[in-house]
């Protein structure tokens, strides 16, 4: 017989599900936004069919988010602060037209979802509740007397701070963030650059091995080797060296601005953080 204990159920916090709402609406938003600056685009070409197709993607992000917070995860955090800055810059780059002014409803979708990211971060950090609530690890594949489940266990690494999982996550967007702007400069293949496709697959192939650098660093880096950091830095100015000018040689000044600002962005946020990472343990091993 069950008690009334058992039959209980526990309710999340308030904010928790003011989040998640904030989040599915933000998720909408985009779509809205995006399809939007579609519409009344002036040039409807391969380059931004390609930008609104990835920026599309991040309102699956929002939703991948949502599950993070109902369930509680330490990842969360980090994870909704690179979500919400990249789709600003994300939306915001193909938002302004090549020329003339952008479209009044575009600017406006814009601005709310801008608003909308802003207070996806504010509630993510600045909620005590919030914090209180997302103190939880992923679950691992574990065997034991009761056989083979999933199991929350904490990972055996030390423990992190979250500027340094701020900085795992933000440097893990620098592949996909190469290798659209590598997915658009094919259509400048396609209109007869035969000479540049070695440059796009030095491009795609760059973004690969990135990824891999990225994965890498982090793994060392959330174990607490400091040599990982000053890896992970390198791979920030090599990655920045080799997209940039490849962005303006192949798709010119408004390529650059479009697809080199959201990485500048995240890598500003990965440097950022681990320098606030590095601060926070000097001044914990200066106190004890």
């Amino acid at each position: 017989m069950r008690t009334a204990a058992e039959t209980t159920e526990v309710r999340r916090p308030s904010a928790v599900r003011a989040l998640t709402t904030l989040l599915a609406v933000t998720a909408a938003a985009t779509v809205v936004v995006e399809l939007l600056n579609f519409w009344y685009a002036p040039e409807q070409g391969f380059g931004l069919a390609v930008r609104t197709g990835w920026a599309l993607l991040r309102s699956l992000g929002f939703l991948l988010l949502i599950g993070h917070v109902r369930r509680g995860r330490t990842v969360a955090r980090p994870f909704g602060l690179i979500l919400a800055v990249t789709t600003v810059f994300a939306v915001g780059r193909l938002i302004v037209p090549r020329q003339g002014v952008p479209a009044l409803p575009g600017l406006l979708g814009f601005a709310l979802l801008t608003t909308l990211c802003a207070a996806v971060v504010w509630l993510l950090y600045r909620s005590p509740a919030l914090a209180g609530h997302l103190v939880r690890h992923r679950p691992r594949l574990v065997v034991d007397r009761r056989g083979v489940r999933l199991r929350e266990i904490p990972p055996r690494r030390p423990e992190v701070s979250g500027w340094l999982l701020t900085g795992r996550v933000a440097a893990f967007t620098y592949s996909p963030l190469m290798l659209v702007p590598a997915l658009v400069a094919c259509g400048a293949v396609l209109d007869g650059r035969l000479a540049a496709m070695p440059a796009v697959l030095l491009w795609f192939a760059a973004g690969i091995l990135t990824s891999y650098a990225v994965l890498f660093c982090t793994a060392f880096l959330l174990r607490g080797m400091h040599w990982a950091r000053t890896l992970l830095v390198v791979v920030t100015f090599a990655v920045l060296a080799v997209d940039l000018p490849l962005c303006w040689w192949l798709l010119g000044v408004d390529g650059l601005v479009r697809d080199g600002g959201p990485l500048v962005a995240a890598a500003a946020l990965t440097l950022y953080a681990l320098h606030r990472a590095t601060l926070a343990e000097h001044s914990g091993t200066r106190a004890s």
